[in-house]
């Protein structure tokens, strides 16, 4: 039986050269036992209704399949066929029903006791085996049994049973999984908890979701941090020329395009002023300051559409925007087109994915949030994810005292706030108008003289990386070795390679690191020459002419589903490629979160059979190296199917994905990318037999236009 199925797995596998749709037919198996069941039945009902004729009985065998039937009759036996003398030809057609069933019942007899004991012994001899040893065994037999059902199945259905996937529906053209507000309403879910990520069963969507009929490729970077396609995001008119936040009336609608400015004749507070002012409120000089005085990663809650984030990032700062789902007009999606870093995130009810002490900076204007209800619970976790020594920044009508004044509601709610900072061990630095700065303590003995005030977690509560686990009422992240201020971290660049010390907090040895720095860098340079529609044709070359190299802006937004240390992140920034990185450290595997944002990454936990929270159509570039097998070693409640479906939700048309994984469940998914519409190739690595790369193109495909 090996065999036969090593011969039907190398009579399948196409060839890698040229793979556009061809090679391997798409389905599963689920499909092909279904199929195989209804083909059986019919000749089943039509061998009884006619199994009282001669002719028809001593035609059939149980084993035809395998062997081709001949009489004893006078006909020669051809020499590619066996010929199998028929016993059953006196009998009665009752009785070689009865033997026919006899000898398959005991042919599964047999099979069960020797898979039994084969078991057993089998069984018996890892004892002997380390356990590590086993579990790789193990799992490279799984994976080939999976490889070879797949082209079992495939081989068997043609090419009439390709099954592609179907379109979604337009409502979920702009739609996120996971944040549907009318659903959380009629599950009585109220007080901000409407607008809490709850995922269920209801959240999958197991179809592509098309682009609107207007959309257009983006403007590479860095064009397309100024001006986006008005219809590749969902917002009309009124949505643009309306002043909600500052950051908000950055942009003027012309024709079919936003663009964005930080010109200050634009408007009467220019974003350059405004990071010039928080600057020089913090003690510096202007913003180009920010990072020799610590600061290289900042949160913004409620962004705006990131234009404090695109001034930012002119001077080696890096913004994370965060904001509310919003089906229209949202900060989030608007942001994300322009190439910076954004997610969708509540905090009303649960704590942001991120560690403790993640960023030097938190910025929140005019956000809406009501920052003096439940006990300031929500400043309690602005505190967890800062770090010591950082910064607070707080735009907001209420900070106005004059203002304030005369508006008592305002009033109470401004003094609720600069007195729990206090009690938060916050120093007030500076107030300006609108805007306040406060600093996060550097060492703890605050806390331990404090007389009133929100409590420290005990060790048991203080999760350094909690997934959307409910919000505290005590201040997190004082029992974390990675209590270390702002202002003794090494400075951006250097911050990147984390010294012996602090990797030893991290559980990861110096020459660890810099080893797998050094591969990501000779796999970056490999990955960049794939990136080319080139690869998935068999175009002619002169001898000594090589493709040309994609240029440094081919990609912008950047997802790394299994981001280990981050080094897939720190090799694309040495080598010059204008990308910002989504580092994602899934939750069934180890967890490096912590050390991938003390490098000065930005990173979120995530478990992948939930939808990410973010919008169609938002990254370039989809790569993950060992996700599938991660995924597939251990129980899953989803399939590798929907892991794709996901895939393909997040990425923008004519994007990219790299996947590295082993080899046998290369070729498995191989198969998947047919049904997504997916350019696909397989690439051999030189140095790995055991592993290779599936590089696929997400086809640019959107929804007809209708004439009204």
């Amino acid at each position: 039986m090996t065999n036969f199925l090593r011969i039907i797995k190398r009579m399948s596998r196409p060839l890698h050269r040229g793979f556009s749709g061809g090679g391997r037919l798409s389905g599963n198996i689920q499909d092909f036992l279904e199929d195989s069941q209804m083909k059986f039945k019919p000749e089943k009902e039509e061998l009884d209704k006619n199994r009282l004729s001669p002719d028809v009985i001593s035609s059939w065998n149980p084993f035809q399949s395998v062997l081709s039937i001949n009489s004893p009759s006078k006909q020669s036996v051809p020499e590619k066929y066996f010929a199998v003398h028929d016993p059953f030809s006196p009998v009665s057609s009752r009785k070689r029903y009865k033997l026919t069933l006899f000898l398959l019942k005991l042919s599964l007899f047999v099979i069960v006791i020797l898979a039994l004991t084969g078991s057993f012994w089998w069984t018996i001899s890892l004892t002997s085996a380390s356990r590590s040893h086993t579990f790789h065994g193990y799992r490279r037999l799984q994976e080939q049994l999976v490889s070879d059902l797949w082209d079992i199945g495939e081989l068997s259905l043609g090419s009439s049973r390709i099954k592609e996937s179907e379109f979604c529906s337009l409502e979920f053209e702009d739609h996120v999984p996971c944040f549907n507000i009318t659903e959380n309403l009629e599950l009585g879910l109220t007080e901000g908890q409407e607008q809490d990520r709850h995922c269920g069963p209801t959240s999958k969507q197991n179809c592509l979701v098309l682009a609107p009929s207007g959309y257009k490729i983006p403007h590479r970077w860095p064009t397309g941090r100024d001006v986006i396609w008005i219809d590749n995001v969902k917002i009309n008119a009124q949505e643009v020329l309306s002043s909600g936040s500052l950051t908000k009336r950055m942009m003027l609608l012309d024709d079919d395009q936003i663009s964005f400015s930080f010109a200050s004749s634009m408007v009467d507070d220019s974003i350059e002023d405004y990071s010039h002012q928080i600057a020089e409120m913090i003690g510096l000089r202007n913003e180009s300051y920010l990072v020799p005085a610590g600061v290289r990663t900042v949160l913004d809650i409620g962004c705006g559409f990131g234009s404090l984030g695109a001034h930012f990032f002119q001077n080696q700062l890096l913004t994370m925007c965060i904001a509310n789902y919003e089906s229209s007009g949202s900060q989030v999606e608007i942001t994300l087109e322009r190439g910076l870093p954004a997610m969708v995130a509540s905090f009303s009810a649960k704590k942001l994915p991120f560690p403790s002490l993640s960023f030097d900076m938190v910025h929140s204007a005019w956000d809406g949030i009501s920052w003096n209800h439940k006990d300031g619970i929500h400043l309690i976790e602005v505190d967890r994810v800062l770090r010591p020594g950082g910064y607070f920044v707080w735009t907001s009508p209420i900070a106005n005292t004059r203002a304030s004044v005369k508006n008592k509601d305002n009033l109470k709610k401004w003094d609720f706030v600069r007195n729990f900072a206090k009690d938060l061990c916050w120093e007030l630095l500076s107030q300006q108008d609108k805007t306040v700065v406060w600093k996060k303590p550097s060492n703890k003995d605050c806390y331990a003289s404090r007389s009133q005030g929100p409590s420290v977690c005990k060790v048991g509560h203080d999760v350094e990386s909690p997934y959307y686990h409910p919000l505290e009422t005590c201040i997190g992240g004082t029992h974390s070795r990675r209590w270390i201020p702002i202002e003794k971290r090494p400075k951006w660049p250097s911050r990147a390679t984390l010294s012996s010390k602090e990797l030893a907090v991290h559980g990861v040895l110096s020459d660890d690191l810099v080893e797998d720095d050094l591969n990501w860098k000779s796999a970056v340079r490999n990955y960049w020459s794939l990136l080319s529609p080139l690869i998935f044709s068999d175009h002619p070359k002169r001898p000594g002419i090589e493709d040309p190299v994609p240029p440094y802006n081919m990609v912008r937004n950047v997802l790394d589903m299994n981001a280990h240390f981050g080094g897939f992140n720190s090799a694309l920034l040495e080598a010059g490629k204008s990308v910002w990185v989504m580092n994602v450290v899934p939750t069934s595997g180890p967890n490096h979160l912590p050390l991938i944002v003390d490098r000065g990454f930005l990173g979120v936990l995530h478990d992948w059979c939930e939808a990410f929270p973010t919008y169609p159509r938002t990254y370039d570039l989809v790569h993950a190296e060992g996700l599938l097998s991660l995924e597939t070693a251990k129980q899953r409640r989803c399939s590798i199917l929907d892991l794709f479906f996901e895939i393909d939700r997040l990425l923008r048309p004519e994007g990219w994905v790299i996947l590295r994984d082993t080899a046998s469940l290369i070729e498995t998914t191989r198969t998947i990318t047919a049904r997504l519409k997916w350019e696909a190739r397989v690439v051999e690595i030189e140095s790995n037999s055991d592993e290779k790369l599936l590089v696929c193109q997400k086809p640019y495909m959107k929804r007809r236009s209708y004439p009204s």
